[in-house]
């Protein structure tokens, strides 16, 4: 395709396979490569994240970061040249699609705004352990008693409960059904805060002014933890954490002003 095409860039985003498969496209004829969500770093060095997002940053001509931490990880490493602070262009499409965020979920489950807690849980090392999951739940019954807790729950981490015996611990939660993006928006703008090992809901959460316990060993946005908005957590530690979240200030425009795709455009 892409000989055929002949296009003047390859514009590849994040770190999932397939962006390091379009990089090795275009390195391999000579293209230039234009990375988005450049300059993230985050520890285990072996996850596949990682190794992508590494060796794709080592070969761009372009490095079109969303915060300034990721020009400064970027720095450290040495890679200086055609390094750009564009903001997040997933902070674009939020501000964009705000309007239509849907909040039906609320009068389905008959909650109050500022009332509830948001919970989504997929990563393997959270729950593919039979004793993880067990003290994951454990710890969001812990949090259940205090508000009510509503659990998009990711068809892995739905298959683990039922093959780990743990459906007596999900009794106090309210499990739905995987979300889409207008509703799970509307639930994480309407929502107290936020428990989640995904990448993109800890950064949303900002986005609409939640804090987020964050269970993970790290995190690509140390800069949301730096600043005391998210929080770090284990597993065991769910509950503590979440009780201990101190009201944040939310510091503005760490992503930029949601105008990265028109930066973007304007520097190719």
């Amino acid at each position: 395709v892409v000989l055929q095409e002949k296009p003047d860039y390859i514009l590849v985003y994040g770190d999932t396979n397939t962006t390091l498969a379009g990089a090795l496209v275009a390195s391999k004829i000579k293209l230039p490569i234009a990375h988005i969500e450049a300059g993230i770093r985050m520890f285990p060095k072996d996850m596949p994240e990682e190794i992508n997002r590494v060796l794709v940053d080592r070969i761009s001509a372009k490095l079109f970061c969303a915060s300034n931490l990721g020009i400064e990880n970027l720095s450290k490493e040495g890679i200086t040249n055609g390094v750009l602070f564009s903001g997040d262009v997933m902070y674009d499409v939020f501000k964009k699609m705000q309007p239509h965020f849907d909040y039906s979920t609320l009068a389905k489950h008959q909650l109050k705004e500022n009332n509830f807690v948001v919970v989504t849980l997929h990563r393997d090392y959270n729950v593919d352990v039979a004793e993880k999951l067990q003290s994951i739940l454990q710890q969001l019954n812990k949090v259940a008693a205090a508000y009510p807790v509503l659990f998009s729950v990711h068809p892995r981490t739905r298959k683990r409960i039922a093959e780990f015996g743990l459906e007596a611990l999900t009794q106090k939660l309210t499990l739905l059904e995987p979300l889409g993006y207008f509703e799970m928006m509307g639930l994480i703008a309407a929502s107290r805060n936020i428990i989640t090992d995904s990448g993109g809901l800890q950064k949303e959460s900002y986005f609409a002014g939640k804090q987020a316990v964050v269970v993970m060993p790290d995190t690509g946005w140390q800069e949301l933890v730096d600043r005391q908005i998210n929080v770090l957590s284990t597993p065991e530690a769910i509950y503590e954490k979440w009780e201990n979240l101190s009201p944040a200030h939310f510091e503005q425009n760490i992503y930029g002003k949601a105008d990265a795709a028109e930066i973007i455009a304007a520097n190719l």
